[in-house]
Formats: C-alpha cells, structure tokens, sequence
C-alpha cells in the first residue's frame, strides 16, 4: 500500500497545479492517479530494492481530456524518486514526445512544488561522432577503410566538407549540442552515416575524443536526470541489446508507455530480420577489396594475421551459396528469368510461414558460413578495440587501429544480421506456437534484379513478457485506444500482457451526446466499389458550403477516384493528402475554416489518428470505409494462417477486433474538447448487415444515433 506521506505529496502537488493554472479537476484524471499510486505504490522490494511481487504494471485506457500526461507524471514521480527508481517516459510519436518535454516538465517543474531533473533520450545514431567530425576536417588522417567503404563520398566533396567546418565551429562555441535533431539544416543520409557511429563502432572510453563526446555527455545528464523522456523504438532497441545501453536497466525503472497501443507493432519490426542479396554483396566487395590494405596494416598482430588469413576462403564460400539461394529464390517466385521489363516488385508468403525445404538447406550452409565470418570479425574488432587502451600491449599501434575499426566493427553488424536471418529461415517452428512468417521480395536495384528474404515472429508477445514486463521495476501502459470490442484481451495477447496486472478503462470528461452518429440510407456496400464509390461522391458533393469536414478513406486509389469525379466547386473546398505536407494542409484547413469558408480534408490512415482539430475546425468526420486492414501484410496473413488451423476465426479473432480499435480512433478526431459537438458519418452499409456490425457500434462512445434501417 503507497504510505501516507507519499500520498499526501502526490495529492498536495496536485493540488498546486489545480489551483496555479486554474484547472477543472477531473473524476478520470483522478481516478487514474489513484490506480497508478496503487499499482506502483503496492510494489513490494527486498532488501536489495529489487521488485518481488508480479502485480507491477497497470493498463489504463484513458480517452482525449483525461489529462493523462499530468496524471501519469504527479502520479508515477514521487513513487519512482521514493523507490529510488527512474522514471521513463516514452512516446510513439515526436509531436507527443516534444509536448511532454518541453511542455508538461517545465509546467510541472514550476507549479507542482516536486523536485527533480529531466532529460531527453536519444539512441546514438542521433548524435555526431567527434572523431568522424575531426576527421571529416582534416584534424585527424584520413581513414583508410572508410574511404574505401564509401568512395562515392571520397575527399573532395566540398558541400560536405564545409557542412563539418560548420559543425565542428558550432559545436566548439557551445551553439550546438552535437545532435542531428537540432541542427538548424537538413542533414542527408549519406552525410549523416559518414559522421554518426553505431554501438560496435564506438570505442566509448578508448576514444581520444570521448571526453568531448556529443552522446556520452548526453548520457551524463540522463545518468543525474528522474524522468528520462524517450520513444519505444529507443525503449526496444535498449532492450534488445540487453537493457542498460542507453536507458537505465529495466529492474532500475518505471515505464511510462503512452500511446501505448502502438508498442506490439513497434517490438515486431525490431524484431524481424531481412537480408538482400545485393546489398549483402555489396558489403562483402568492400570487405574482400580491402584485404590487401588490412593486411598491410593489421598483420603485425600474429592473431589479427591468423584470423584475416581465414578470410579469403569464407569470403570465396559464401559467393556460390548466394547464387544458389539467389536463384532458388527466383524459381520459387514462379519467375527463373526474372521480373519482366515492366515489373518491378513481388512478393512471395510461405504458407504457415514453412520455408522449402531446399531453400532451408540452403539457409542451414549460409547460417555455418555467417557465424565463421562475424566470430572471425567480432574477434578482429575486439583486438582493435583493445589496442586503443593504452595499458593493453596488443602489438598493434594505436592509429592503425583506431583507422580500421570503423570498417571491421560495420561489416562484423553486416554479418550478424544476415547470420540472424538465415538462423531464422533454417529453423522449424514448434509444432504448437505461432510460426515465424518468411517470405522473400523481388525486386529491382539501379536496373539489376535483386531479392530480399524477411523473417518476422507474428506475435511479440513472449519477447515483450520476457524483456521487459517481466524484468522492469514498473509499468503504466495509456492510451485513449487499448481495448478492442470494450475488451483488454487483444491488447494482452499482442503485448505479452498478463491477465494479473491492473485494467480499467477510465470515464471520459466529454458528453458524447453533442455528437452524432448517423449511417445514412445511402451507404453502400464496399463490395460494390463503383456503387460505395458514386455513393461517397454524392455524399460529400452535398455538404454544405461552411463545413469543416474530415473524410477518411481506406485506399488511395478510391480518394483519388472520388475527387477526380467531384464537382468543381466541391473540389476547390478540397484538401488532399500527398497533395500538401501534412502540416501545411492542417494550417490551410484551419484559414479556411477562419475565415468562414468551409474546407474538406482527404485523408487515409494516418489521419485518422493524431489529427487534432478542436471546435470549430472539425465539425463532421465522414468514414467512407469500416477499417478492416488489406490482408495483404506476411506477418498478418500467416499469424491469421495458423489461428485458421487451431480452429480459430481469424476474422473475428484479429480483423474485427482491430477494426473496432481503428474505428473508435477515428471517430475520436471529432470530439477534442468538452465543448466540442458535430456529427460523424459512417458510409459502409456492412455496419448493419453482416453479424460483427453490431459489435463495432456497441464498442463506440454513446453518441446520439441516426441510423437509417
């Protein structure tokens, strides 16, 4: 149970922020502070502050004006800095992230009466390397490997070359803090790879310029910082290195996942695998033309020279087996000669996500062939790394290590990475668990067939119980969308969530009668895409003059279809996605709509989440299309694949569920503010004919409803 005097400062640091900023306290802002305070206030610790109870994270789904960001902030502190823990803020998107940052810190910094520092997260790549910079301007020799590396980027690229000068005379006076976020340009990729490092590159403490490193003095104040501001693809590429790398280690944190429905699909990207075949040759060219150079400079060191030895023949090894799984590749594909002049993608599922059995063959030769090439090349690199210490005798100078480690710590990653996708491409799956999916993409690089192979678990569930649930010290999971059909157990079965954590889905502080919901009797069955079609046209051919309308669509052929047959004084209301910056077509909306004009916005997805247009600026959302997703994802079909043979509905299991999810999000662009009123118009007739209709409508807020019968 959370103490006295940690609940009396948690209810008085509300209190100051009520008071100070004249706020209307809310029931479900409260209610969530409480089971926030008697989640994490109910942890129990030993002696060596570790956690030993399980009942230490809690779900809350917390819609738009709940003012979850201060609750989960007055709420989650003063426990975390009590149990002496760090608090952990992360975010899905940058715009939530920079609000939290620079706007809900500050504010409660100033008004809440608590005590603490904060600090913002960012992963390496984010933050030049001051040796790269020094080199890049001549303060240091140039750097065999890297030239040879990148050679279209050679000495001589003056654009690049003064970018560094501005960089390393900005960041000598102090105007800049060395990250790439804050430069006041736009930095391309290329000039960014040539002057950023990942972790195997970095050589931390060896480095002659690490007292001056950018990353590392950022690491300095997240080590003095109580809430570390953070986004998930940080959170579980931390986690995938072992937790500790960037942020703190997970038993030494509480999580604060907002916008947390996003973290499943999050975790499975990081945790799939891709290879392509030319890229991969690619890197082995650089690496087999560098022999000679590497030779040269590193064979002085008789266990450098054994192992550079080994090299050529593994090298010689692997070109034929990437032939053979090139072409075998293609033959799958139902394409031995290629893709047509006029073609230039394919993609190829594996049922039940069952590779053949030739190409596992193939898979097993290269996992052999991969794990003798990174072994080999993590044990070059850890001699060069430990040739830049200055009490280590390795018989290697320090220059020509810290000159070739950029290049042997790059391709050791390379070869990682293609070790990990064949590993999962050799493996049969469990008879009983959700397979991995495989499939294999075609396509074309600069004119020259090219084929990617992509492994992907269909679930991260088990990785995210393991890696962090079941390691962190706490967790709160919000989001104005985590329950699916006015349920948590789609959430729990993609998070890894267990069924003993705390769920509660909070009341809204909005009268969702100022809203109404109306499925009109000319919507149209999508079946039917010229009759849904013409029906969408008619429709919002019809809208008033002054209306601040959202239109959402499921595909961007039909939002082109549909405004291509508009007439023309509709159309000139219309403001398309792709046609302008997303920001741009916001702010042109928003002057429209000032000027007592009205302004239609086109939007796909992506609009119907994030987009906020309070009051007057949004006054109808019209979804043209219930939102099922395409059926055309690998990792979807083959996870709906295997539900379909335990007996399951994949249907029903998967896209209903998460249909009723995007549904309930779009809905919500409408209703920002308390004040907030308008309609919402659904124009997919299925909604009242097919059996899960019914479901969807049920799980949405209590609208006022018109539906036509």
């Amino acid at each position: 149970m959370l103490d006295d005097a940690l609940k009396s400062e948690i209810q008085a640091a509300y209190r100051r922020v009520v008071e100070q900023l004249s706020l209307t306290p809310r029931y479900g802002q409260r209610l969530m502070m409480a089971e926030i305070a008697r989640t994490l206030g109910g942890i129990s610790m030993d002696s060596d502050g570790k956690r030993q109870n399980d009942t230490h994270v809690c779900v809350l789904e917390a819609g738009t004006g709940t003012g979850k960001t201060l609750a989960y902030l007055l709420a989650a502190l003063p426990i975390a800095k009590a149990q002496g823990k760090r608090l952990i803020v992360s975010t899905a998107t940058i715009a939530l992230q920079e609000q939290v940052l620079n706007q809900d810190l500050p504010m409660l910094a100033k008004e809440s009466g608590l005590s603490f520092r904060y600090s913002l997260a960012k992963g390496r790549g984010r933050y030049v390397c001051v040796a790269r910079l020094d080199q890049a301007t001549g303060g240091a020799e140039p750097n065999p490997a890297m030239s040879l590396f990148e050679q279209d980027l050679a000495a001589g690229n003056s654009e690049f070359e003064a970018l560094a000068t501005r960089m390393v005379d900005a960041y000598g006076k102090g105007e800049w803090q060395g990250d790439r976020d804050s430069w006041p340009e736009s930095i391309d990729a290329q000039s960014w790879r040539r002057l950023t490092v990942d972790h195997r590159q970095c050589t931390n403490r060896r480095c002659g310029h690490f007292a001056a490193c950018a990353f590392f003095r950022a690491r300095r104040d997240l080590e003095e910082a109580d809430v570390i501001v953070a986004n998930h693809d940080l959170v579980l590429a931390d986690l995938s290195l072992g937790g500790g790398a960037i942020l703190p280690e997970p038993e030494e944190a509480i999580f604060i996942f907002d916008e947390g429905h996003h973290l499943p699909d999050k975790a499975l990207s990081h945790f799939a695998h891709r290879f392509a075949v030319h890229a991969c040759l690619g890197w082995l060219k650089t690496l087999k033309n560098s022999l000679t150079e590497l030779n040269q400079a590193l064979a002085a060191q008789t266990t450098v020279a054994r192992l550079l030895a080994t090299l050529p023949d593994t090298l010689q090894a692997l070109e034929p087996l990437l032939g053979d799984v090139f072409q075998t590749g293609y033959q799958l594909a139902g394409r031995p000669d290629g893709l047509h002049d006029d073609e230039t993608f394919q993609q190829v599922r594996f049922e039940g996500g069952k590779a053949p059995d030739g190409l596992r063959e193939q898979a097993t030769q290269l996992v052999k062939v991969f794990a003798n090439l990174a072994r080999t090349l993590e044990s070059i690199s850890d001699i060069l790394r430990e040739s830049l210490d200055p009490d280590k005798q390795t018989g290697l100078a320090r220059e020509q290590a810290e000159a070739w480690l950029p290049l042997v710590a790059l391709v050791h990653g390379r070869a990682d990475e293609a070790h990990a996708l064949w590993v999962a491409f050799s493996k049969v799956d469990p008879p009983k668990s959700p397979p991995s999916a495989r499939w294999i993409s075609l396509s074309r690089v600069n004119g020259e067939p090219d084929i990617e192979f992509s492994a992907s678990p269909v679930s991260a569930a088990e990785t995210l119980a393991k890696t962090l649930w079941g390691r962190c010290h706490g967790a709160v999971v919000t989001s104005a969308t985590l329950t699916a059909l006015g349920r948590f157990e789609r959430l729990q079965e993609r998070a890894g969530l267990a069924s003993r954590y705390r769920y509660q889905a909070l009341p809204s502080p909005f009268d969702y009668a100022n809203a109404v919901l109306s499925v009109p009797q000319s919507a149209a069955d999508p079946g039917n895409r010229d009759v849904h079609e013409q029906a969408i046209v008619e429709f919002v051919a019809a809208l008033g003059k002054d209306e601040a309308t959202l239109v959402l669509f499921s595909s961007r052929a039909q939002l082109r279809a549909v405004e291509k047959a508009l007439p023309e004084r509709v159309k000139q209301r219309v403001l398309a996605q792709d046609a302008l910056p997303k920001r741009e077509l916001l702010e042109r909306h928003r002057e429209a709509v000032d000027v007592g004009k009205g302004s239609i916005i086109f939007g796909l997805a992506s609009f119907a989440e994030g987009i906020d247009l309070p009051g007057a600026y949004l006054t109808h959302v019209i979804i043209t299309r219930l939102p099922f997703a395409v059926p055309d994802d690998p990792v979807g079909a083959t996870l709906a694949e295997w539900i379909e043979s335990q007996g399951g509905n994949a249907f029903m299991q998967i896209s209903v569920p998460d249909a009723s999810i995007k549904l309930v999000q779009a809905c919500g662009r409408l209703i920002r503010k308390e004040n907030d009123r308008g309609r919402i118009t659904l124009l997919d007739r299925r909604v009242l004919t097919r059996r899960y209709g019914k479901a969807l409508l049920d799980a949405l807020p209590p609208f006022r409803r018109e539906i036509a019968g």
